[in-house]
């Protein structure tokens, strides 16, 4: 059980409870902090004192008062109009993500929801209701505005509880009203009260839960990405002094040292390295470890300002004490998107680099001695075209990464009759990260799956020849699963097996 204090939610806990069901619930300290938070909006309230979004309007109507008769409706208005994203559904574990997020902003006790509205956000999870939420209509300031009251629809109602004004939700695999959903599972929908309406929606919450799984996935990418270099490594009997300690430790950057040391380890004990004769090897080999090592330090700077965005408070305004609420912009989403402008560019060289190692693979003239294509020498290399296409796909995921790389932080377009002159474009930027990391997955995937192909053929021409320990343990891996096929075959699934296992986390190293 996750135990939420809106301070130190960790990425670890995130993945748990977006991928494998875990439950979280307030702590004992988190619930002191939001009936302390309440208080304070109550008191404002009572006190008529004119306080943005609990006594007045949104955005350019700011100016507008609004009486204690009307304070429940303006929250409930606000959901209702600004549900109107649009394109396909974020999947399930980003909206898992996004809820635990939210309700941990919230926990910390600035925005003045009650506990219950919080409890019934970690319900959704707990009882597995999905909310429909469509990806795009999102411009990260003021925050994921559209996304949040997609969200806000299946959770709230008003007192008339009108079922087509209740979004829609996936329960038990079935898509129903969001209504629906919430009756099956035995939920009651919250009547917003003064603020909460501005609690729920203001703050780039998808924006964080994205960026928080493409931290999550690219970190364990940049470990396959140096096992798919210790494959090919061996498959073409490469050199190992680019990977010698010294040489990475006179340079200094911390993710090359520790990529270096990643290739040594898979290719302890391997009698291919080496063993052509070769000084020096081509660049997407030998310096494998200075680029995936600018991407691993690249990597560990957008992991801590993720893990602090994931801890923020960040609607608006914020309550501090009592009889005051300070207006401001935590809800910007601008941290969000330059860090997923420089994950998109990381990612992008990774992906990059490995197919240049696919294309070697697969070329005769490079890759010593093996068949071109890797055709095996038993069969018709004129009947058969070998691995040839994994490589145009791989170019092709290249090219797209390359566009999907460009930054979305610089681009910006005025909203809301100025009022909100400058915005992030945070879910963009992390929307075109998670395309970029799929692909670079299926980059990877094609590594992987020529470079074991190539290792099947070595290890059968030449006799007496031990694979790295690593590598070894990972080709058999791969092998268990996808038995070697010596003509053509219907190679897709063999790539579409690997990226499950990928997604599995089943590869060590």
């Amino acid at each position: 059980m996750i135990e939420l204090t809106g301070y130190d939610l960790t990425l670890d806990q995130i993945e748990d409870a977006a991928r494998k069901g875990e439950q979280a619930q307030l702590s004992k300290q988190a619930e002191d902090q939001i009936v302390q938070s309440r208080s304070w909006v109550d008191e404002i309230v009572a006190s008529e004192k004119p306080v943005y979004g609990i006594n007045t309007g949104y955005g350019i109507f700011s100016d507008r008062r609004i009486n204690k008769q009307d304070a429940r409706k303006l929250a409930r208005n606000l959901i209702l109009s600004h549900a109107v994203g649009t394109g396909n559904y974020l999947p399930e574990d980003i909206v898992r993500a996004a809820i635990l997020i939210r309700a941990n902003t919230l926990a910390k006790g600035f925005s003045g929801a009650r506990p219950v509205l919080i409890e019934r956000l970690l319900d959704l999870n707990t009882h597995r209701v999905i909310p429909l939420i469509p990806e795009k209509g999102s411009m990260g300031s003021s925050g994921d505005l559209a996304p949040l009251c997609h969200l806000g629809l299946i959770l709230t109602r008003d007192d008339d509880d009108n079922e087509a004004l209740s979004g829609e939700a996936i329960f038990h695999g079935q898509t129903m009203s969001g209504k629906a959903a919430m009756q099956a599972a035995g939920l009651e929908r919250i009547i917003l009260q003064p603020k909460e309406g501005l609690a729920l929606s203001n703050g780039a919450t998808f924006s964080a839960a994205i960026a928080a799984l493409c931290v999550i996935d690219f970190e364990y990418y940049l470990r396959l990405a140096d096992l798919a270099v210790s494959m090919t490594l061996e498959s073409v009997k490469g050199c190992s002094s680019a990977f010698d300690e010294r040489l990475h430790n006179a340079r200094g950057h911390k993710g090359q040292i520790e990529s270096a040391r990643r290739i040594r380890s898979n290719t302890i004990g391997s009698t291919l390295v080496d063993s052509a004769g070769r000084v020096q090897d081509a660049y997407s080999i030998r310096c494998a470890p200075q680029v995936h090592g600018a991407s691993q330090d690249a990597l560990n700077y957008v992991k801590g300002l993720i893990e602090i965005e994931i801890n923020a408070a960040t609607d608006n305004p914020l309550l501090f004490e009592s009889g005051s609420a300070i207006s401001g912009g935590n809800f910007h989403g601008e941290p969000i998107a330059q860090a997923m402008d420089v994950l998109k560019i990381a990612a992008a060289e990774i992906g990059a680099i490995s197919e240049r190692r696919i294309f070697r693979l697969l070329d005769g003239n490079l890759n010593s001695g093996l068949p071109s294509m890797l055709v095996d020498s038993q069969v018709d290399a004129g009947l058969n075209s070998g691995l040839m296409m994994l490589q145009y796909t791989a170019a092709s995921l290249v090219l797209e990464n390359q566009a999907l790389a460009a930054p979305d932080s610089v681009y910006s377009l005025p909203t809301s009759a100025n009022q909100e002159d400058h915005n992030a474009n945070s879910m963009n930027a992390a929307r075109h990260a998670r395309s970029l990391l799929e692909n670079l997955k299926h980059i990877l995937a094609s590594e992987l799956f020529t470079a074991s192909r190539a290792l099947t053929q070595r290890l059968r021409d030449e006799k007496n020849t031990h694979l790295g320990k690593g590598t070894g343990y990972n080709y058999e891996l791969i092998r268990n699963l996808i038995p070697y096929e010596a003509g053509d075959t219907y190679w897709e699934p063999g790539i579409v097996r690997i990226k499950e296992m990928i997604d599995r986390k089943e590869f060590t190293g």
